[in-house]
């Protein structure tokens, strides 16, 4: 999952927890959108649109139970993902949160790797559709669904791990990713790699495509360079 494609908004009238809450998302490559009321959050989750939605419930004036109901009340948003933040344990407030159409609680204190973890099974649940399938860049079109790259309308296979770092690099055009963003992305934090591991792949993706667009950035890392 390309966490970079999702837009969370994050609603708390707490700024530490907003902080820390929004650093730990955007570590993770989410877009981060944050405010500190449920009104503004309306305005927002209209105007923005976001995948996924996590609202304090315990918030002066509209509360996150209220705001919930709100957005879900707009027909675009009603489908909209919702966790709630909440310090209460009292049954009721779960019950009314669900039936405003939270999706799912988390508990405060807040661990991050736990909110995360709800965040991204939370977000499997979008249907992904055909268009976000298909990465167009230059001369070629990469199907994530199939693991093919096309060229001048031939399809060509690569090996797993080079299509995804490929298909990292072409995804978001012109961004440099350093070398331990890609380990992470294509390999896993928990897989050990050797050194030379990446500009093998690299290397063969340039034969293989005989294409320019992955530059190296020296002591950084790489990028897909387009021709525009």
């Amino acid at each position: 999952m390309e966490n970079h494609q999702y837009k969370i908004l994050l609603v708390d009238d707490e700024p530490d927890v907003l902080e820390f809450l929004s650093y730990n998302l955007k570590k993770e490559g989410f877009t981060v959108l944050t405010c500190s009321d449920g009104q503004k959050a309306v305005e927002i989750a209209r105007k923005e649109k976001p995948s996924l939605i996590i609202l304090d419930v315990m918030m002066p004036g509209m509360d996150g139970i209220e705001t919930c109901a709100e957005i879900k009340r707009t027909p675009y948003l009603s489908d909209a993902i919702i966790i709630f933040l909440t310090a209460r344990g009292e049954d009721y407030s779960q019950i009314a949160g669900f039936d405003a159409g939270a999706d799912d609680y988390v508990t405060k204190p807040i661990k991050p790797k736990v909110l995360i973890s709800r965040v991204k099974a939370l977000l499997r649940r979008l249907p992904v559709s055909k268009n976000d399938q298909l990465i167009s860049v230059d001369e070629f079109t990469i199907d994530r669904e199939r693991y093919l790259v096309i060229k001048d309308g031939q399809e060509i296979v690569l090996p797993k791990k080079e299509f995804e770092l490929l298909m990292l690099l072409a995804g978001r055009p012109n961004k440099v990713f350093t070398r331990d963003e890609i380990f992470s992305a294509v390999w896993g934090d928990d897989v050990i790699v050797g050194d030379r591991t990446i500009d093998v792949h690299v290397r063969k993706i340039r034969e293989k495509l005989n294409t320019p667009g992955i530059k190296t950035i020296k002591g950084v890392g790489y990028k897909y360079e387009t021709k525009n």
